[in-house]
Order: structure tokens, then C-alpha cells, then sequence
């Protein structure tokens, strides 16, 4: 069994709330919404630097499709053509 003591009773913690000061004199609010903040610049960022468009329809990704093999096939062709030096004629 515990013994009676006369000593105050243990303080319970405040609960934690939005209005709860955590760092620097800011509040649980403020400081997930900076947080927030800077995680969907750097999202926004990267996304701007890497141009990471998600395409939408289904027709936007086949012509994106379409757009690649063309661009392979003229590519692929473009190696085949020999150098300027060796089609023109110099005169003399």
C-alpha cells in the first residue's frame, strides 16, 4: 500500500494545443504553417528546375509518346547523313 504523504500533488502538464508557445516565442500554429511553408517552396522549386509535369489526359500522353518517337526517328536519321565536307564539291 502507499503511504499518505502531505505533499502537494504532482502538476499535471498543460495539455498541448495550437496556442501552445514551442520556439522563439512562436506558436504550434505558427510553426507548422512556416514549416508547411518551406517544404512547398522546395516542391515547388524542384519542380520548376526538373520540369516534372504530370500529363493529364490520355491524349496529352500520347502525343507526348508520339512527340518522343519522332523526335528518335529524326534523330536516328540525322546520323546517317554524311558530314557537309563530303557532299559539296569544292572547285578547283
Amino acid at each position: 500500500f502507499s503511504q499518505a504523504t502531505t505533499a502537494p500533488p504532482k502538476k499535471k502538464p498543460e495539455p498541448v494545443t495550437s496556442e501552445t508557445v514551442v520556439i522563439w516565442g512562436l506558436r504550434l500554429w505558427q510553426v507548422v504553417g512556416i514549416f508547411a511553408l518551406f517544404v512547398l517552396s522546395i516542391i515547388i522549386t524542384l519542380c520548376c528546375i526538373f520540369k516534372c509535369r504530370i500529363p493529364r489526359t490520355r491524349k496529352e500522353i500520347e502525343a507526348r509518346y508520339a512527340q518522343r518517337k519522332a523526335a528518335k526517328n529524326y534523330a536516328d536519321k540525322l546520323d546517317t547523313v554524311p558530314p557537309l565536307n563530303e557532299l559539296t564539291e569544292i572547285p578547283g
